[in-house]
């Protein structure tokens, strides 16, 4: 069913002993999209993932993945999803291209693992144990067997933790590959930068919960204005200026010299104050535009650095 949401999660709870890691969570993940869950240690979004993933069992709520239950329809769901741990699900004694061959030969119609080691610069290390790799290259082998099934849906856990500049993007144009093949993906990221390269949707968990879901744009310009700065002469009357500009914008002269303006930036709010300058003989001078970044959204949703 297509039009099924690729991950639909509601009332998700999960406990350990008195703790609930997971307390009502909501979530929806749909086809053909990527997903970032963003939150800081111990919000509660390792465990949603692992729920997913069938290795944990939900405590309250309900679970569907490509609409099945992970747990009740494991067997139905491994062939068609891929899920890239954190850590571990390799032999420790197996060399790195032969563990991605055996992953190939348990699927239908694999990708060929020579694309993926080329691809995901594996072939210096193709013949070294998986005890004996980088953390970096862990995380690119974890990434390939990943992806080497040809999922429709893919776990991704810090997909580029530990890996240099180059591998990184090498990591993100294999994700955004992906989606362009329909591919779903969700991953969670300590990578600010990550999530508003990559997400059509970006989740917050705090608390067990989802606090704020939408697409990076939304949530960067969700609740908080904009601001244009510029300096002049000090002492323009702020006022007139004021009148010139649209509903619902603030003018102001913080300091001496320093004008700042909030609401809607754009490019015709930047055009009006141009044109009020000019009208008024100042030359304007250092004229920048400030966006909340998301970094900015997490930081005033969860009051928490991310790490």
């Amino acid at each position: 069913m297509q039009s099924e949401p690729a991950v639909r999660i509601r009332g998700l709870v999960k406990r350990y002993g008195s703790k609930a890691a997971v307390n009502g969570l909501d979530l929806t993940v749909p086809r053909g999209t990527v997903t970032a869950v963003l939150g800081p240690n111990g919000a509660g979004k390792t465990t949603t993932i692992e729920i997913c993933e069938g290795y944990r069992r939900p405590d309250a709520g309900t679970v569907r993945v490509l609409g099945l239950d992970p747990v009740a329809d494991a067997a139905k769901l491994r062939p068609r999803v891929g899920v890239m741990l954190q850590s571990g699900g390799v032999y420790s004694g197996a060399r790195a291209v032969e563990m991605l061959r055996h992953m190939a030969k348990l699927h239908a119609d694999p990708l060929d693992v020579g694309f993926l080691v080329e691809r995901l610069g594996l072939g210096d290390c193709g013949r070294t144990t998986y005890r004996r790799l980088s953390g970096g290259q862990q995380q690119r082998l974890s990434l390939a067997m990943a992806v080497v099934g040809r999922p429709e849906l893919v776990f991704l856990d810090e997909p580029t933790a530990g890996l240099d500049p180059q591998a990184r993007r090498a990591t993100w144009d294999l994700v955004r590959e992906l989606r362009s093949d329909g591919v779903t993906a969700v991953l969670t990221t300590h990578f600010m930068d990550e999530a508003e390269q990559l997400a059509d949707d970006v989740a917050v968990v705090d608390g067990g919960r989802v606090i704020a879901q939408g697409s990076p744009e939304q949530l960067c310009r969700g609740g908080a204005e904009n601001t244009l700065r510029f300096t002049g002469r000090p002492g323009l009357d702020v006022g007139s200026l004021l009148k010139a500009l649209p509903d619902g914008t603030e003018a102001a002269e913080p300091l001496p010299g320093t004008y700042r303006i909030t609401g809607d930036v754009g490019p015709q709010l930047l055009a009006t104050v141009a044109s009020w300058c000019a009208q008024h003989g100042v030359m304007p001078d250092g004229i920048s535009v400030e966006r909340r970044t998301l970094e900015d959204v997490f930081l005033e949703l969860t009051g928490k650095e991310l790490r």
